[in-house]
């Protein structure tokens, strides 16, 4: 069996699908549609592939080793649960991207719907195959943004605007409790990877932590699959385009929730925190939102409440938590996916073709839309759960479970109140089909009066829909029984568990007593609220009042928004000198509460004598650093100064035999010079005193209470003994990274993983300089603002001396960056001297010539390098997978050409080549911006403050 095919299945709509999309929509919209629909389709088929052996009870696991250490790996599960999740996803996605191309006008992007909806497959097939927690998590938040986008596609409406940044925040607000119960969980058992999890049950429940891990999972889990009380944000996120509410909130996003607690429900079965919770949760939410669906005007918004009423209905049965009561959860599931997507995919044919949505303009459809009126009454007749279809098959066994697993007074309350929740169910499918093609005179208020059936493509994926409901609620046993069994002993992990017997007749019992109730009761009581057109004028809006969730939602926001001003105000100020009294002060509370009272004192190491140098070095110090205090509202002087301190700690790290820090330090101490003297341009020459006496006097305090706390701690290190780690790293600096510069091999081995996400903030940081700086140039500044360092032509002189500088330091640059793995050097330092050869030629040739005969125009060239440099170091490290080997792993070979003899070779120089690339992208970027002669710069009265 082949394993590597689970991250094939993700990665085809995540790169190949994405990429192919946004290729093909050059060619033609159908050529678009039939890319998205191949991509689709090959994922389904390839999980059809696994699905006879894996519902027979096999499971496929395939783990590749990123950081062990954290416990991070990218595992892949597919076992029954699993499956039946993807092929939802990828079987239902297929048919949405059929729907879109008939749906969506011309006038809108096509591609942007398939690309985005292409991310969100992805990672809902994430979610689904993720066999680490962490992992798990990541396509978690991967949905939350995706579904963001989609929910927002059109959006130059103010609605979608709104339920997009609802749902992102309500879902991603869960996602961040999730996170601090994956930790937790992780912290409990040792390991994030999900199947050595699902085996901890007891010592799980036994830990100290568990309720806090299982009440941040269940929020994470609440907030995706919109429960009670967080369901406000799914009708709103009816905004979006018809088959984005068809794929993601019918079918799979909001079921994302529904998987996570299948999937962890081994380890909180038999918890009796987790039973009450759930199952009342989902109670309360089945009924609540039935009843709300029965009286909303709006299509998809009815569709929106009965969807949240049903998950309430799987919710509450995985609450339950016993074998069958999962077993019917997960039949459910895949009814309403059936029956919902279906639904979703008619209320977008009837706003296509009568051009409206509302009900209480759509009445008489029926002469006009025959055929779609008869897939409406087959899939309202499923969600209502009416006999012959699949919706009755697995609401008989909600209630048939519902009755077995509670017991007194509580079951008794339990079952009124499913009753209820059915009768409501019953009404909202009836007000469906009767509202829209019955009730009145034919299309008397429908704005399109020549309404006629959509085309067959636009009404295929619904009949097929429609015909599996029929099917199913006929032929359950044979179509359905084994994967509902194979997947709720996935989901228990009980191999003994013998199934569940899916059949149409049960005989007279209860739960068919409670299906007739709801039935006649659900037709009497919409036929009672109907009569004479008054459920067209209910709006029970002013009776909620303020609360209504999405009202509570818009109040939280407004206070949170008014207080986040008022803090705002009373903290940011504009003076430099507020910000950093307050970053200083909490810096030196943070670290001295934790240390007062603990009785720290001298340690027991001998101390020794200061060397000459030493005092020499620390004089000069004391000097610098008094004399910046002196002159520091002298700015120019400031920076100076500052350099010369940078001077005295690179002389430092000499004395100390560490040449490669003191390299780094001298480069970046110039770089640094040269890039604030440029921004002092855009300020003042001097400094504002502002400073009162008693400020003064204040922060003269506070300083010095800093660097004494500074100097204390540093000597409490200083005078006691230590386990170093260095001697790890020069023992296997030679064996494991071929390489005898212990400092280079940490950087580009070692700690790779660091170096890489430092060049990554680099390379932001450039980017970021790059749009701040717009409109915010260093040149033309005048003598009363500040100086002016644009780059002009320098004297001739100068101009000949720096191309002779350029080539002697290109050549040092590529001589340091070469021994780097052996001797003091690397692609870092490297890459600043380069940077500096380049800024000499901005000074000699003027910015203009130097970007002309480097062709970077408006820095352009700068960021491609940065890209360049990124995409180096991680390819890099990506290599490091064809061999199994964890990210960033370098290794390294002997070889031995003619002529030049033994080489020794290592993969962390492509690595660090990257480095190099982007260190000089990066800093010759933010030098360009600051001296870009095309935009304009600050004019103005001096700033205070």
């Amino acid at each position: 069996m082949d394993t590597s095919v689970l991250p094939i299945i993700i990665l085809l709509p995540l790169v190949l699908g994405t990429i192919l999309v946004s290729w093909l929509k050059k060619f033609s919209r159908g050529v678009t549609a039939l890319g998205a629909i191949g991509v689709s389709l090959t994922s389904l088929i390839l999980l059809l592939t696994q699905a006879q052996a894996v519902f027979n009870g096999e499971t496929i696991i395939q783990t590749w080793s990123w950081l062990p250490q954290l416990g991070i790996d990218l595992s892949f599960r597919l076992d029954a649960l699993g499956l039946l999740f993807s092929l939802l996803i990828t079987g239902i996605g297929t048919l949405i991207f059929i729907y879109a191309y008939y749906y969506l006008s011309p006038k809108n992007s096509l591609s942007k719907l398939y690309l985005l909806l292409m991310l969100f497959m992805a990672a809902m097939l994430g979610i689904s195959l993720s066999n680490n927690l962490l992992l798990l998590l990541v396509f978690w938040e991967l949905t939350s943004i995706s579904s963001f986008l989609l929910v927002g596609y059109w959006s130059n409406y103010e609605a979608a605007q709104r339920g997009s940044r609802m749902a992102l925040t309500i879902t991603g607000m869960g996602g961040l409790a999730m996170l601090g119960g994956f930790i937790l969980l992780g912290q409990i058992t040792g390991t994030y990877q999900i199947d050595q999890i699902l085996g901890m049950s007891e010592q799980i429940q036994n830990h100290a932590l568990f309720v806090p891990t299982l009440l941040l999972i269940l929020l994470g889990a609440f907030t995706k699959s919109a429960q009670f009380p967080f369901h406000f944000w799914l009708p709103n996120a009816m905004a979006a385009p018809t088959p984005v509410s068809a794929y993601l909130h019918s079918a799979t996003m909001v079921k994302a929730g529904i998987f996570l607690l299948a999937r962890l429900l081994p380890i909180f079965a038999g918890a009796a925190l987790y039973h009450n919770i759930v199952t009342f949760v989902g109670l309360f939410t089945l009924c609540m939102a039935a009843f709300f669906a029965i009286f909303k005007e709006d299509l998809k918004g009815l569709l929106a409440y009965s969807t949240i009423s049903h998950l309430g209905l799987i919710v509450c049965l995985l609450g339950i938590g016993s074998p069958l009561a999962v077993a019917a959860a997960i039949f459910h599931i895949i009814n309403h996916a059936t029956f919902k997507a279906a639904l979703f995919m008619i209320a977008g044919i009837i706003d296509h073709e009568s051009g409206t949505r509302d009900l209480r303009k759509l009445s008489g459809l029926w002469q006009l839309l025959p055929f779609t009126a008869t897939l409406t009454m087959v899939t309202a007749a499923s969600m209502a759960g009416v006999p012959l279809t699949n919706g009755f098959l697995s609401k008989e066994m909600f209630f048939t479970e519902l009755l077995a697993n509670l017991s007194g007074p509580v079951m008794v309350v339990s079952a009124i109140i499913a009753t209820f929740a059915g009768i409501f169910a019953v009404a909202y499918s009836v007000r469906l089909v009767h509202g829209v093609f019955f009730d009145g005179p034919v299309g008397k208020n429908v704005p399109n009066k020549d309404a006629h059936e959509p085309t067959f493509g636009m009404r295929a994926p619904a009949t097929l829909l429609a015909v599996l409901c029929i099917l199913v609620g006929i032929l359950p046993a044979l179509l359905l029984e084994n994967i509902v069994n194979s997947t709720a002993r996935a989901s228990t992990q009980l191999a003994n568990f013998e199934g569940v017997h899916i059949a149409i007749w049960h005989g007279f019992n209860t739960p068919l007593l409670m299906s007739f109730i709801a039935l006649i009761g659900g037709v009497s009581f919409y036929f009672a609220l109907a009569k004479g057109g008054k459920i067209r004028e209910i709006d029970l809006d002013p009776y909620l009042g303020k609360f209504q969730g999405r009202v509570l939602f818009d109040l939280f926001l407004k206070h949170l928004l008014l207080n986040s001003r008022k803090f705002k105000r009373a903290t940011e100020n504009g003076k430099l000198q507020s910000y950093l009294l307050w970053i200083v002060f909490f810096s030196i509370a943070v670290v001295a509460i934790p240390l007062f009272n603990s009785g720290l004192t001298t340690g027991t190491r001998e101390l020794t004598h200061a060397p000459a140098i030493a005092i020499v070095l620390w004089l000069l110090l004391f000097s610098a650093c008094w004399m910046m205090l002196w002159f520091h509202h002298e700015r120019i002087k400031a920076i100076l100064i500052s350099g010369a301190v940078g001077l005295v700690v690179t002389i430092v790290f000499v004395c100390f035999s560490a040449p490669d820090l003191a390299l780094t330090q001298i480069t970046v101490d110039v770089v640094t010079t040269v890039l604030l003297l440029m921004s002092l341009s855009l300020l003042p020459q001097l400094t504002p005193y502002e400073s009162s006496v008693p400020r003064r006097w204040r922060d003269a305090i506070i300083a010095i209470s800093g660097g004494v706390g500074i100097a204390w701690i540093t000597w409490l290190i200083l005078t006691r003994d230590h386990n170093s780690i260095s001697w790890f790293f020069m023992q296997q600096a030679i064996p494991l990274g071929g390489g005898t510069n212990v400092v280079n091999v940490i950087l580009v081995d070692f700690r790779g993983f660091d170096t890489f996400g430092e060049i990554t903030v680099l390379g932001i940081a450039a980017i970021g300089a790059l749009c701040l700086m717009d409109g915010m140039r260093a040149h033309g500044t005048t003598t009363t603002q500040g100086l002016s360092y644009r780059f002009n032509p320098s004297p001739l002189m100068f101009r000949i001396t720096s191309s002779w500088i350029l080539a002697l330091a290109l050549v040092v640059s590529l001589y340091i960056f070469l021994r780097g793995h052996n001797l003091p050097g690397g692609g870092f330092i490297a890459g600043l001297i380069t940077s500096l050869a380049l800024v000499i030629q901005y000074i000699a040739l003027g910015q203009d010539q130097a970007e002309r005969l480097l062709k970077a125009k408006s820095g352009r060239l700068y960021e491609i390098w940065i890209g360049i440099g990124l995409v180096i170091a991680g390819l890099s490290g990506i290599g490091a997978w064809l061999w199994g080997r964890p990210f960033l792993t370098s290794a390294h070979i002997y070889v031995s050409p003619p002529i030049l003899g033994e080489i020794h070779l290592a993969s962390a120089a492509i690595f660090d080549l990257g480095v190099y690339i982007t260190v000089v992208g990066a800093t010759m970027l933010m030098i360009s911006v600051l001296g870009d002669s095309r935009h304009t710069s600050i004019t103005g009265p001096v700033p205070k403050g």
